[in-house]
């Protein structure tokens, strides 16, 4: 039930020249699926990552922290669906250096080298001799025009496979970028809200890189919400493998600004699929904060709508019941918040003007644009000049079917 987001074709990913992609089918959760996907990069890439905040974080996100603060030369990525091995423990840890250890076996390269992630349910084990046995196979499988299978292979709740692929123009040299990423429940910011893997060929030292992977995940993965839950998996890593001739050595070399651009693009567009295949979604809305003093209160603005279930559930039914937006205003945490410099616009349609309900509002224009499938909600706190954009969307009976039938 996908809002606005077509089915992926194959055909529009670009290869990134130093990236190879396989996956195999473990039938971790069930059989006959891709179920573990395994990259390589060639050797000297950079590789920055953003991970979860909360503290039941999974092993194997404990194992990659580990292995990038070592920077010894990230060589592989080794992924699986069905199961997050989190929850687990000594045990769980034990796991997942285990796979790392034989992927490094199987390609040659030290076990640090070795990124591993995990997705699916919680406080389970990790079926660890089914990713093992077919550890072969997703080598026999790698190529370079992986990506199509690697954006199914990543899937759990998902009804649709989520990617995005561009190329550029840079300081004359072609520059391309591919992503994919999975989610569709368990997405609330706190870094990073999902899985998203970008690869670029562009040549980025590692401490840049992770600089620039920070500050895009709070523009793009750091800015939707779906349900209010962060997941103990959540991870973004950006690869940048330098094989296109294009050197971005600091934020003043020539091309800096156009390949953040380019970056800011790309997760913008696989966190706004996240969100339009969020669990039983059918409505996207875009729900954007100005006026604040602080890009903090405006975070919190946006936040207390984009999870509100009140707010949520009204969208679903098409009800401009739209009081739940200003009280989620209301308690959002701006403690010295003058609510009579308020204004909401619900489309192009003035709600709330000055604190209170705008006198030319018409309950039959707010229903106008409720019945629309992308509706945009722009708050003004009337504090100062800092905006800030959330993307969201609302509750369904669906999204409650789903979560009672995950594990069945």
């Amino acid at each position: 039930m996908a809002v606005n987001l077509s089915q992926l074709q194959a055909t529009s990913l670009h290869e990134v020249p130093g990236i190879q992609l396989g996956y195999a089918m473990a039938g971790i959760k069930k059989p006959g699926r891709k179920d573990v996907l395994l990259l390589t990069l060639a050797d000297n890439t950079s590789v920055a990552g953003v991970f979860t905040l909360n503290r039941f974080c999974a092993a194997p996100v404990q194992v990659c922290k580990e292995h990038l603060a070592l920077k010894k030369n990230i060589r592989a990525l080794i992924i699986n669906t069905g199961n997050a091995n989190a929850g687990t423990g000594e045990t769980g840890l034990s796991d997942s250096r285990k796979t790392c250890q034989s992927v490094a076996e199987l390609l040659s390269i030290q076990e640090s080298q070795v990124l591993p992630f995990s997705t699916g349910v919680i406080l389970e084990p990790l079926p660890l001799q089914k990713i093992l046995n077919v550890l072969p196979q997703a080598k026999t499988q790698l190529v370079g025009n992986g990506w199509f299978d690697a954006a199914n292979a990543i899937m759990t709740t998902d009804t649709l496979p989520k990617a995005y692929s561009l190329q550029k123009q840079i300081q004359k040299q072609q520059v391309t970028m591919t992503g994919i990423s999975k989610g569709a429940g368990m997405i609330h910011p706190n870094m990073a809200t999902m899985l998203g893997y970008i690869g670029t060929d562009a040549q980025v030292p590692q401490e840049l890189l992770q600089e620039l992977t920070q500050e895009i995940a709070d523009l793009s993965f750091n800015a939707i919400s779906i349900d209010g839950d962060t997941s103990t998996n959540d991870s973004f890593i950006v690869m940048a493998t330098g094989k296109s001739g294009l050197a971005i050595d600091n934020r003043q070399s020539a091309g800096f600004t156009e390949f953040r651009a380019m970056l800011l693009e790309t997760a913008q567009q696989l966190a706004q699929q996240i969100v339009r295949d969020g669990e039983g979604a059918t409505k996207f809305m875009t729900v954007h904060v100005k006026g604040g003093k602080t890009l903090e209160e405006c975070k919190l603005v946006g936040e207390a709508i984009s999870h509100s279930p009140l707010v949520k559930t009204a969208f679903f039914a098409s009800d401009p019941n739209l009081g739940r937006i200003l009280a989620a205003i209301g308690y959002a945490g701006i403690t010295d918040l003058d609510v009579s410099h308020v204004q909401l616009w619900l489309g192009d349609v003035w709600v709330a003007k000055n604190g209170g309900r705008n006198p030319e509002y018409l309950e039959a224009d707010g229903q106008r644009v409720m019945q629309e499938a992308e509706i945009l909600i722009t708050v003004d706190l009337g504090r100062g000049a800092i905006e800030r954009t959330m993307w969201t969307c609302d509750f369904s009976h669906e999204y409650v079917s789903i979560n009672a039938d995950y594990r069945s």
